[in-house]
C-alpha cells in the first residue's frame, strides 16, 4: 500500500505543480462534474493519474479509501486530499475551494429562482416534477453502496444477520426518528466494534462527544441554528450527502419553518443535477434561511470540517485505514448508513402533494433502478414532465 503520508509535492516535469495549475483544473471538474461521487472521482483519476501522472493508480486508490473512513462528502474530501498531495495546505484549500464554489454559486442561481415568492409556471411545474423523483434518487443511492458494504461484513452467517439489523435499524430511524438518526449509526458501529474485537465498544471520541446534541439545534433559531444544522450536515453524514437528508428536513421544514416540504425537496433536486457536491443541497437551505448570506454560511460551515479532517489527518491516513476498531466501526455503521438513505425515501414520498406526483414517482423509479439510467437525466426528465403537467393544468403548488 502507498504511503498516505506522502508529502513530497507533485511534479509536472521538473517544476512543482502550481497553485494556478491547481485553481485551473480542480475549478474545471467543479463546472463539469455532474452526477455525484462517481463522475468527480473519475474526472480526478483521469486528471492526476492518466494525464498528468501527478499520482499512481495506487496512491489514488489509497486516496478513495481513506476518504471514505471520514464523515462528510468523500468526494470533495478527495479532491482536496489530491490537491494537498500536490502542494499541501495552501494546495488543498485553492482545490478544494475551486472544485466547490461553482456548484455553489449555480445553486444559488437556481435557488433564487426556485424560491421566489412567484416564480412562473414553468418553474413551478419543473420544480414540482423534479422534487417528486428525488425519493428514488435516495433508493438507488442506498442500493448503490449495498455490495461493498455487504462485502465488508463476511461471509459468516452472524456478521450478516447483524448487517441486515443494522440496515433495519437505519431505515426505521431515518423514517421515524430523523433529528436521532445520528446516533444510530454510531451506535450499529461501537456494537460491531465489540463484537469483532470481543472487547467493549470503547467510548465515543472526544469529537464525536456533542453528538447527542445532534438531535436538536439551538433553540433560539436564526443563523445560529443554521449554522448548527449546517455543521451537522458536514460534520455526521457518513455514506454521502443522502445520509443527512432526514435530520436536515427535519431542521429545516418542521423545526424552524425555514422551507416548505415541497421547497426542501426541490432542494435536494437541485443538489443533484448542479455540479460539484451533491451536500450544496444546504446552500438552498440556508437561502431560504437568510438569503444569500444564509447560503454562503450555511456552505462554508458544512464544508469546513472536509478541509480540516484532510489536512489535519491526511498524515494519519495510514494508521487509519489499517485499525481494527475503526475497520469494525464502519463495518456497523456502512448498513445502518444505507439502511438510513433508503429509509429516507419515505418522508420524501411523503411530502409529495399531488397524485401526479406519484406517477412521476414510479417513472423515475424504473428509469434509474430497471434501466440503470443517470440521475441527472432522471431529475431533468421529471423536470420536463413537471412543466407539462403545469401547462396543461394539473396543481403544482
Amino acid at each position: 500500500m502507498a504511503n498516505l503520508a506522502q508529502t513530497t509535492p507533485g511534479r509536472d516535469g521538473d517544476r512543482p505543480v502550481s497553485l494556478a495549475t491547481i485553481a485551473r483544473e480542480w475549478g474545471r471538474i467543479g463546472c463539469v462534474g455532474f452526477g455525484g461521487p462517481p463522475a468527480h472521482i473519475a474526472l480526478l483519476r483521469d486528471l492526476c493519474v492518466k494525464r498528468r501522472a501527478w499520482l499512481t493508480g495506487t496512491e489514488f486508490e489509497d486516496g478513495i479509501a481513506a476518504t471514505n473512513l471520514l464523515p462528510g462528502p468523500a468526494s470533495t474530501q478527495l479532491a482536496i486530499y489530491t490537491a494537498w498531495r500536490l502542494r499541501g495546505t495552501v494546495g488543498a484549500i485553492v482545490g478544494g475551494v475551486c472544485f466547490i464554489v461553482p456548484g455553489l454559486m449555480l445553486i444559488l442561481a437556481l435557488a433564487a429562482l426556485f424560491l421566489a415568492g412567484n416564480p412562473p409556471l414553468a418553474v413551478r411545474g419543473a420544480a414540482a416534477g423534479a422534487g417528486a423523483a428525488v425519493a428514488a434518487v435516495a433508493v438507488q443511492a442506498a442500493w448503490g453502496l449495498v455490495p461493498g458494504s455487504w462485502k465488508r461484513a463476511g461471509t459468516a452467517r452472524p456478521a450478516r444477520i447483524r448487517w441486515v439489523c443494522y440496515g433495519a435499524v437505519g431505515a426505521l430511524a431515518a423514517a421515524l426518528v430523523g433529528p436521532w438518526l445520528v446516533l444510530a449509526m454510531i451506535g450499529t458501529g461501537l456494537l460491531e466494534v465489540a463484537v469483532r474485537t470481543g472487547r467493549a465498544a470503547p467510548r465515543a471520541p472526544r469529537g464525536l462527544a456533542p453528538v447527542p446534541l445532534a438531535a436538536a439545534a439551538p433553540a433560539t433559531g436564526g443563523l445560529l441554528a443554521l449554522t448548527w444544522v449546517a455543521f451537522k450536515v458536514g460534520a455526521l453524514s457518513y455514506g454521502g450527502g443522502f445520509v443527512i437528508i432526514p435530520l436536515m428536513q427535519h431542521d429545516a421544514v418542521h423545526t424552524y419553518h425555514w422551507m416548505t416540504d415541497a421547497q426542501f425537496l426541490n432542494a435536494v433536486a437541485l443538489g443533484q443535477i448542479t455540479p460539484g457536491p451533491v451536500v450544496q443541497t444546504v446552500a438552498v437551505v440556508g437561502y431560504a434561511a437568510a438569503g444569500i448570506g444564509g447560503g454562503l454560511l450555511a456552505a462554508l460551515v458544512a464544508f469546513g470540517p472536509s478541509f480540516l479532517f484532510v489536512i489535519g489527518g491526511a498524515s494519519h491516513f495510514d494508521r487509519l485505514r489499517t485499525s481494527e476498531r475503526v475497520q469494525a466501526f464502519l463495518t456497523g455503521a456502512g448498513p445502518t448508513v444505507i439502511g438510513a438513505i433508503a429509509g429516507s425515501a419515505i418522508p420524501l414520498a411523503a411530502a409529495l402533494q399531488h397524485l401526479w406526483q406519484f406517477g412521476v414517482l414510479a417513472i423515475a423509479g424504473a428509469w434509474l433502478l430497471a434501466l440503470r439510467r443517470g440521475v441527472v437525466s432522471t431529475l431533468v426528465g421529471a423536470g420536463v414532465l413537471g412543466v407539462g403537467a403545469a401547462l396543461i393544468g394539473w396543481p403544482v403548488g
